[in-house]
């Protein structure tokens, strides 16, 4: 129903932004990460989502498409809704959560209020085993990382790349975009950084 939200930021409190277009004002609810990026009385565009449960309509906004891509791929983990989500994407931002979730560290995603460890282990394994199947056919080596990254038998290049599948980039776009760097002496999370930075431009 609502793609985006495009207007000048009319007030910020604690996992909720305000977005005033054209005089009508939109609550969303939003993570820590997106709120931070955002200053009142300044323009800004949320993606949105919008929650509709027993008639009652709710509004979530995203920074950018990959913290969106989190939020949609873990609401449809179940057990997991929309505010467990958010509450998650407020403790790590969406570079982070993927990288955690292919390396299998439960305890990142239980820093999140509310997250206990059955929910962590729910995510984790149901989410490795999602993107494992969707890119099977389109990778040769996305399928494996996720198995290899909970044994150490993964490097960081390969991490990152797997990472970057979870927030919805195809394996040649990651690829590409590492084009130039000297991953070898980075860490899975700064290669990441590095090559949403690129993206994003493009």
């Amino acid at each position: 129903m609502f793609y985006y939200v495009d207007g000048t930021v009319a007030m910020l409190r604690q996992g909720l932004a305000v977005i005033d277009c054209g005089g009508v004002g939109y609550a969303c609810h939003a993570s820590q990460n997106t709120i931070g990026k955002l200053k009142t009385g300044v323009r800004a565009r949320l993606l949105t989502y919008l929650n509709v449960r027993e008639g009652v309509f709710e509004l979530y906004g995203f920074i950018d498409e990959e913290e969106l891509s989190c939020f949609e791929m873990m609401i449809g983990v179940s057990g997991v809704g929309p505010k467990a989500a958010l509450s998650i994407l407020s403790a790590a931002p969406p570079d982070r959560l993927a990288l955690s979730i292919i390396t299998g560290d439960e305890k990142m995603l239980m820093q999140a209020p509310g997250v206990g460890k059955k929910i962590a282990q729910r995510i984790v394994l149901e989410l490795r085993d999602k993107m494992s199947k969707e890119q099977l056919e389109m990778s040769s080596v996305a399928a494996p990382v996720a198995a290899a990254a909970a044994t150490g038998g993964v490097n960081h290049t390969q991490e990152a790349v797997a990472a970057l599948m979870v927030l919805g980039y195809t394996q040649a776009e990651a690829l590409h975009a590492m084009e130039g760097l000297d991953t070898a002496g980075m860490e899975a999370e700064d290669i990441i950084r590095s090559c949403l930075k690129k993206l994003v431009k493009q």
